[in-house]
C-alpha cells in the first residue's frame, strides 16, 4: 500500500516559536534550529514559545524552501517562518516515515513553500505495522553507529587540537631558536594563466592547485584536480615539491603541504625554506605549525576592494625552529593523531554508504 505524505504526517507553522533576539550564547539552555544543513544556530535564553519536544515526542522540522529535514527529540526555538514541524497521524510509524521521507529524489524548484505545494503529495510505500518496525530497527542500529563515530571524530579531534597546540607552544624552550617567516621562507606568490589561451590547459599534466583542491582532497597534496602545460610556466618556474601553500587572499587561512613539484594560483602564497634553512627544517612540522598562521591570517585582514592578508605582519611572524630530533618527535606525535583520525573518518564513510544502501534495498517495495 502507499499513501502520500500528506496523509501521513500534519504539520504545523512555527510562528508561535520563532526566536525574538539573535544574541545567541552557548551558555544560554534553548537550541535555536533552522531546517538547513547546519540545523543549530546557536543558544537562547527566551523562555515563550518554546517547542516542545522529546525521545517520546519527537518531530520532524520541514523547510519549506529547500526541502531539508531534520529528526528532533528536544525543546526548541526557530529562526524562520519557511518551515514546517511535521508530527504523525494515526496509524503510521513515524519514525518508518521519516526513514521513507529520506528515499524520496526531490528537487526544489523556485521560491514556493513546498510542503502544502508539492512534497505532501509524494508517496511513500506503507507495509504492515510490524515490517514498518523492523526496518525502523534495522536503520537506527545504523544510525547509531553513525552517530557513535561521529563522536568519536568529534572527540578525537579535540584531543588533536589540544597536544598541537601544547606541541607548539615553543617560543622559551631550550634549543628552541626563535626566528620570523621571512627569516627561513623563500616566498612566492601563484597565478592563473589565461584560461583563454589553450595552450596553457590542452593536456595539461603539471599540477595546478586552487582551493577546491583542498576542499576535496585534504590538505596533503599529491595531485591537483586541474592541470597546466610547460607552456604556462612564467619566471622562476614551478613552486618545489614538499612546499606548503597558504590562502592569503579569497578564502584566506587555509593551507596544505603539496608533495609534487607545482604551481597555484593567486590566491595562495608558497613557502619554501631558503638555503639557509633548508637543512634544518622538517616540512611536516612546517605543515602542523601553519595551523596556527592560519588562525594569525583569519585574525589579521585588510578589508578593501578584496579581502587579504598583511603580508608585512605575516612575514614578521615568529616561527620556532626546535632541533630536527623535536621537529620529528612532534611530527610523530601529530602523525599519530592524524592517521587515528583519518582512520575513523574512512570508517564512517564505509558505514554511511552500507546505511544508504539498506535504506534503500529496505524501502523499496516495487
Amino acid at each position: 500500500m502507499w499513501k502520500n505524505l500528506g496523509d501521513c504526517l500534519h504539520f504545523e507553522q512555527p510562528t508561535a516559536y520563532l526566536v525574538k533576539s539573535t544574541e545567541y550564547d552557548d551558555s544560554y539552555n534553548t537550541p535555536v534550529l533552522t531546517a538547513g544543513q547546519s540545523l543549530l544556530l546557536g543558544y537562547t535564553n527566551e523562555t515563550e514559545g518554546i517547542y516542545k519536544a522529546s525521545k517520546e515526542n519527537p518531530t520532524i522540522i520541514f523547510d519549506d524552501f529547500t526541502t531539508s529535514f531534520h529528526w528532533i527529540d528536544f525543546d526548541f526555538k526557530v529562526k524562520s517562518s519557511a518551515m514546517k514541524m511535521l508530527r504523525p497521524r494515526k496509524g503510521v510509524n513515524f519514525r518508518y516515515v521519516y526513514y521513507a521521507m529520506s528515499c524520496i529524489s526531490f528537487y526544489p524548484a523556485g521560491h514556493q513553500r513546498h510542503w502544502i505545494s508539492m512534497y505532501s503529495k509524494l508517496p511513500i510505500p506503507i507495509p504492515s505495522p510490524s515490517e514498518q518496525t523492523r526496518i525502523v530497527g534495522i536503520l537506527d542500529t545504523f544510525t547509531a553507529s553513525i552517530e557513535n563515530l561521529k563522536e568519536q571524530i568529534k572527540h578525537r579531534l579535540k584531543q588533536y587540537e589540544y597536544y598541537r597546540d601544547q606541541l607548539l607552544d615553543l617560543e622559551g624552550k631550550e634549543g628552541v631558536e626563535i626566528k620570523t617567516l621571512k627569516e627561513v621562507f623563500d616566498t612566492r606568490n601563484g597565478y592563473t594563466p589565461s584560461t583563454s589561451n589553450p595552450q596553457f590547459w590542452d593536456n595539461g599534466t603539471l599540477p595546478w592547485f586552487k582551493m577546491e583542491d583542498i576542499r576535496e582532497n585534504g590538505r596533503i597534496l599529491n595531485d591537483s584536480i586541474l592541470h597546466i602545460t610547460p607552456k604556462a610556466i612564467k619566471g622562476k618556474g614551478l613552486f618545489k615539491a614538499n612546499s606548503i601553500i597558504l590562502a592569503t587572499s579569497a578564502t584566506i587561512g587555509e593551507h596544505a603541504l603539496i608533495k609534487v613539484n607545482h604551481l597555484s594560483n593567486q590566491r595562495f602564497t608558497n613557502f619554501y625554506p631558503n638555503k639557509k634553512m633548508e637543512d634544518r627544517i622538517n616540512m611536516k612540522y612546517v605543515y602542523y605549525y601553519m595551523f596556527k598562521i592560519d588562525e594569525w591570517c583569519k585574525q589579521h585582514i585588510n578589508q578593501g576592494g578584496f579581502a587579504s592578508v598583511d603580508m608585512s605582519g605575516l612575514y614578521g611572524l615568529s616561527f620556532p625552529v626546535p632541533t630536527m630530533e623535536e621537529q620529528s618527535r612532534i611530527v610523530s606525535i601529530l602523525d599519530t593523531f592524524e592517521a587515528s583520525i583519518s582512520n575513523l573518518e574512512a570508517q564512517l564513510k564505509q558505514r554511511e554508504k552500507q546505511y544508504e544502501y539498506y535504506r534503500e534495498k529496505l524501502l523499496t517495495f516495487e
